[in-house]
């Protein structure tokens, strides 16, 4: 067989030796470890990230909180926090799936997340009415065309492929985003639905994504409260991050860190969700003996007032944030209009 010199070459160049000296994946976004202290790496540049579930178990919320994070200083939800180089600071959204105006509406949620007006850092595409190809153009003009991008989130990356059971397809869009990150230094986290039976990335497409990916979240809503989402790690090349759970109050993320479900979501042990349900409804009818109606900032505080009055403990906010899921969730509680006041459901109150 004939050599090639100019494979030669290449193969030289990509020969990983002993002696080399390599630096470490610079850490784009981090999470805090509640159990253990300190933060474990949740992207890295160089690398991408898969984000799956169901639908409507709030994938893009929690890619906002990441966005939100990243395009901020600040500990978003006391949670996360983007740890990007100061050259490395803007960030691009592109979303497959929603019309303009959800798109838009993703866009102020993650503003008020990060609690910055239109942020300079933060660009973001709605790609619904392209094809495929002219999907994958725009996203490489975007990314190829700024080296100040550190994050890309693409939310729906089964649009950039006709369909999720094509082999071919499915490797080429992952050579792609291993190519885009490798060459341009960059993080992209790619969002994409489970099977509808089982909690497995849809198709071929799912499945080589999986493979190449650094870590692999996905999100789910427990049976036993579809208030509450929870993510965590299927699969990572590091150490995965402990799992984490939310819930959406007046249209934003809100982390429950006192969750408890059957495979271990929670970081500390709850106190008020150990109740039975006699206690939690004494405690509620506790609550609303002071007041016919609450706002819910001062519902959580009175909460945890009751609480103390009650059991001659303190809980913290957290705790009250899930009680007020759970309550809702078993219309405990009413609400007379969105953000409006909560009131005793009339099936508790004394005839």
């Amino acid at each position: 067989m004939a050599t090639n010199k100019k494979y030669q070459l290449l193969a030289e160049k990509l020969r990983i030796r002993y002696s080399d000296k390599f630096d470490k994946p610079q850490v784009a976004i981090k999470q805090k470890n509640f159990k253990s202290g300190g933060f474990t790496t949740i992207a890295t540049l160089g690398n991408f990230s898969v984000v799956t579930g169901k639908a409507k178990s709030r994938k893009s919320f929690y890619v906002g909180i990441a966005l939100a994070a990243a395009i901020s200083d600040n500990i978003i939800l006391g949670t996360f926090k983007s740890n990007l180089p100061k050259k490395k600071r803007e960030v691009v959204y592109f979303d497959t799936e929603q019309g303009k105006y959800h798109v838009q509406k993703a866009l102020h949620r993650i503003c008020k997340q990060a609690k910055i007006e239109n942020p300079e850092n933060l660009a973001v595409y709605c790609l619904r009415g392209l094809n495929y190809k002219k999907r994958h153009k725009v996203i490489e003009e975007v990314i190829y065309t700024n080296p100040n991008i550190g994050l890309v989130v693409i939310d729906g990356v089964r649009d950039l492929v006709t369909s999720i059971n094509d082999e071919q397809q499915a490797t080429e869009i992952s050579s792609k985003l291993l190519k885009w990150t490798e060459e341009l230094n960059i993080h992209i986290i790619v969002v994409l639905h489970q099977n509808k039976g089982n909690a497995f990335a849809r198709g071929h497409l799912g499945t080589e994504l999986i493979n190449k990916a650094e870590l692999v979240l996905s999100v789910t809503k427990p049976n036993n409260n579809e208030d509450i989402s929870i993510v965590k790690a299927d699969y990572s090349r590091d150490i995965a991050p402990e799992n984490f759970a939310f819930t959406i109050v007046d249209g934003l993320p809100t982390v429950i860190d006192s969750y408890v479900d059957q495979l271990g979501v929670s970081n500390r042990k709850p106190k008020l969700k150990d109740l039975n349900d006699e206690d939690k409804i004494k405690l509620l009818k506790e609550v609303f003996s002071k007041e016919n109606g609450y706002k819910y900032g001062e519902l959580k505080k009175q909460i945890q007032s009751s609480y103390i009055a009650l059991f001659k403990e303190s809980i913290g906010l957290n705790q009250a944030v899930y009680f007020i899921t759970e309550c809702k969730s078993k219309r405990w509680i009413d609400q007379d209009k969105p953000k409006g006041k909560y009131s005793l459901s009339s099936s508790l109150e004394p005839p």
